[in-house]
């Protein structure tokens, strides 16, 4: 097979590559023929047919060609008819494109048809008749039909063949069309009455091998004497015909004339040597010579028609002429978008000119009514690029950003210039891809929030919450603690953040009294790749509960000395005996102390100062007082619920020492007495508690055991949740109990004996009562005369801590 390829290229502006390759075949291959190695004339790799999707692209919807991509050829399809592709033109040709895709090159492909000898000449009408007078003069010449074959060139009809040869011969000429006209000429004249009739059998033969030929058969009936024949005024007529002219439209009238007379002068015209195609278009009036419209005239499939009209008479003379037929195009197209490739979904960080669809545009009118302007719809991102004239690209014009719009919807609309102006227009719609170019926002720049102290650990606190613009997974945010630390201890000991809602939740129980506020810095991250995060500044403060009682500074409370605060008999109203100083680790209206006087020997002897605690003298001291005044002093603060605490002041009403002594003696014995059934009852309630704890750890030891035997029967894979119980706090020892009382006890021998030592407060009076002293009373500074005696009792200490988490 003689396979011709040609090969041209050229690059576009917009990076793809126009490329056009010819190729030449014989029509009526059988199917999966070789075409040609597209791979290799267009010098392209296999891989990159088969990675560029390439496919063949042709506006017709007849696909003759098909693409293998594994092996880089073009095969044939299905059959091909050269007769019927190409009716009118003598050279056949098929064109298409090849498409490829990332990046996007196209490559036209022109493929030339070349005619094999399949067809045999045929006479349009199997038999001819003449009417010929016998009066004809020889040279007479009489038109035949000339034969048609489908095939071209050296297929083609080659000569002719008249038999018998006995009174006609053969003539042949040449048109400017490349046709033959082939007339029978008359060399000897007629006899009507030797013979009325005569049949002659044409043969045409065309040049292929092997040769094929048709016959005709010609009959001739002899008449008498008619010897003029008609002529036509002129030889050529043209006319010209608007397309889409409706039927019965005259397009022209061809006249001619006979010299004879009466009915050897009557004419017939009739339509000859034209081809099918322009039969089923046009007709000729046989006795006007009007030529009209039969048939739909479209300029995009002929442009111009030719033909040949006879003028025959009744004595069988005749005279030919054509008429030559042009048509003008009317704008009855409208423009033809056709999409080659192009993109659903294009990344939001795609460069500009990038090209997301390659179109084809055809509009089948000529001049103006095909010249085709194609525009979109504004305000997009998106320009169209020509690159031929039936060829633009839709480009990127600037940076696409998916957050303003994840989606275009893009109109291409294409006009023709004709008028009136004809369009048509096609929607392409294109998705936007998220890339991870925004970074998680904060609601707010900062947050603060307030926790009540005494909190159950895992407390939510309040959420933090920022947003991505991105989508999807890039728009998936996630939180988590910053690095730091507060006071030194790792924030993440304080609090935490859930990584799916920001939620932040208390780690422990805090106390106002130990941190009263802390910040730390949150991180959102997106789920993007590389990530993008933000931090946000979070303060909590921790607000103060009522949940410290209020401490006695003043006076001390002890266990085996009385301390007493004398005042003399002599003393005056408003006399000021002591201050009770009592102290709140709160804060604010928490911490704000009130002094009442709960009890007292004589209520009407003493009063306490709401505010201050001063104890002072309501009335004048008198004689009838007992020396021995015991006041109980309630300290309130001001929370809610309010605490308190106690404090027992004991008052001696005595203008001298020995006289204090004897009365508070008495009372220490009592004190001693206490104590001793104060032991007891903490002995008893140590016994009570071990038997306590000894049953709770036979029963659990019981249960422990029942637990094992069940597991081991059943096998059971269920998760061990832990309890907790409310109120739990951490092992890390931040966190306070909720009482706390801490005893440091130390016995003599003689355990009815005890001794308790105070510091001094001011310059208050105070005095130290010990059962064993028998000389007189001394201020606080002489006790390390009585301490230092062998026989002094040895100290008793009680401490006393209380404080809330």
């Amino acid at each position: 097979m003689n396979r011709q390829v040609l090969l041209f290229i050229s690059l576009l502006s917009f990076n793809a590559v126009i490329a056009q390759v010819s190729y030449s075949i014989p029509e009526e291959m059988s199917k999966g023929s070789l075409v040609g190695n597209i791979a290799q004339d267009l010098g392209l790799e296999i891989k990159r047919l088969v990675s560029g999707k390439a496919k063949i692209f042709t506006r017709n919807s007849d696909e003759y060609i098909e693409l293998n991509r594994e092996r880089g050829v073009l095969l044939v399809k299905k059959r091909i008819d050269r007769e019927a592709l190409c009716t009118e033109t003598a050279l056949c040709a098929l064109h298409f494109q090849i498409i490829l895709e990332n990046p996007m090159e196209f490559y036209t492909v022109t493929l030339q048809i070349t005619d094999v000898n399949d067809n045999a000449p045929t006479f349009e009408k199997g038999e001819m008749k003449f009417k010929i007078s016998e009066a004809a003069a020889i040279g007479a010449k009489f038109v035949l039909e000339r034969a048609v074959d489908l095939d071209v060139g050296l297929n083609g009809v080659q000569k002719y063949e008249l038999k018998p040869t006995d009174n006609f011969d053969l003539q042949m000429h040449n048109n400017a069309d490349g046709n033959k006209n082939v007339e029978m000429v008359l060399k000897k004249p007629l006899d009507r009455e030797k013979q009325e009739q005569i049949s002659l059998v044409l043969t045409a033969v065309d040049g292929g091998e092997p040769q094929m030929s048709g016959t005709m058969l010609i009959v001739i009936t002899v008449l008498d004497a008619n010897d003029n024949a008609p002529v036509f005024t002129q030889q050529t007529y043209k006319a010209t015909v608007i397309e889409n002219s409706p039927k019965g439209t005259v397009v022209a009238t061809v006249t001619a004339s006979d010299a004879d007379q009466g009915f050897n002068s009557e004419l017939t015209f009739s339509i000859t040597n034209t081809l099918e195609n322009v039969r089923k278009i046009f007709d000729i009036n046989t006795d006007s010579g009007e030529v009209f419209v039969i048939g739909n005239i479209d300029f995009e499939k002929s442009k111009l028609f030719q033909i040949n009209v006879v003028a025959s008479d009744n004595g069988g003379f005749t005279d030919t002429c054509k008429v030559i037929i042009d048509v003008q195009d009317v704008n009855d197209n409208t423009p033809e978008i056709n999409i080659m490739s192009k993109s659903n979904v294009i990344s939001e960080n795609a460069p500009v000119s990038t090209v997301v669809t390659m179109i084809n545009i055809v509009d089948l009118d000529s001049g103006e009514n095909g010249i085709v302007k194609c525009f979109i719809n504004e305000n997009i991102p998106f320009i169209l690029k020509s690159s031929t004239d039936s060829f633009c690209s839709l480009v990127t014009d600037s940076e696409l950003d998916r957050e303003r719009a994840s989606e275009y919807n893009i109109t291409v609309t294409c006009s023709d210039e004709g008028v009136p102006s004809l369009s048509t227009s096609v929607t392409l719609t294109l998705q936007i891809s998220d890339v991870n170019d925004n970074a998680p926002v904060f609601e707010k720049s900062s947050y603060e929030a307030c926790i009540v102290e005494n909190n159950t650990p895992g407390l939510s606190i309040f959420t933090v919450k920022a947003a991505d613009a991105d989508w999807n997974q890039n728009a998936r945010v996630s939180y988590r603690l910053e690095d730091s630390s507060v006071n030194g201890v790792p924030v993440s000991s304080y609090v935490s953040v859930s990584a799916d809602s920001g939620v932040i939740h208390a780690v422990r129980s805090f106390d106002y009294e130990q941190i009263k506020d802390f910040q730390f810095l949150v991180k959102a991250q997106d789920g993007g790749s590389p990530p993008l995060s933000s931090n946000v500044t979070v303060k909590i403060l921790i607000q103060d509960q009522n949940d410290n009682p209020p401490q006695v500074l003043y006076p001390v409370q002890t266990g085996g000395s009385v301390v007493a605060e004398m005042v003399p008999r002599s003393a005056d109203v408003g006399y000021l005996v002591t201050k009770v100083v009592a102290v709140d680790v709160d804060s604010g209206q928490n911490a704000w102390l009130s002094y009442k006087l709960q009890k007292a020997t004589d209520r009407a002897l003493f009063e306490v100062g709401l505010q201050n605690g001063e104890i002072r003298t309501i009335r004048q001291v008198n004689d009838k007082d007992a020396v021995k005044q015991r006041l109980t002093v309630i300290v309130e603060d001001n929370g809610q619920p309010s605490r308190s605490a106690t404090v027992i002041v004991n008052v001696a009403v005595a203008d001298s020492f020995p006289e204090v002594l004897s009365e508070f003696t008495d009372l220490i014995h009592d004190k001693e007495y206490n104590d001793n059934l104060t032991f007891y009852l903490v002995l008893a309630l140590a016994v009570v508690s071990f038997l306590f704890i000894t049953c709770v750890v036979v029963i659990i030891s019981v249960k422990i055991y029942r637990w094992r035997q069940s597991r081991i029967m059943y096998q059971s894979n269920l998760p061990v949740i832990p309890y907790y119980p409310p109120r739990y706090s951490d092992t890390l020892g931040t966190g306070t109990l909720q009482h706390v009382y801490n005893y440091e006890v130390c016995r003599t021998t003689d355990s009815r004996k005890s001794d308790c030592k105070f510091g001094r407060a001011g310059s208050q009076n105070v005095l130290i009562m010990d059962p064993s002293s028998t000389g007189t009373m001394q201020r606080i500074q002489s006790e390390k005369s009585i301490l230092d005696e062998p026989d002094s009792p040895i100290e008793v200490r009680l401490l006393l801590h209380s404080s809330c988490p």
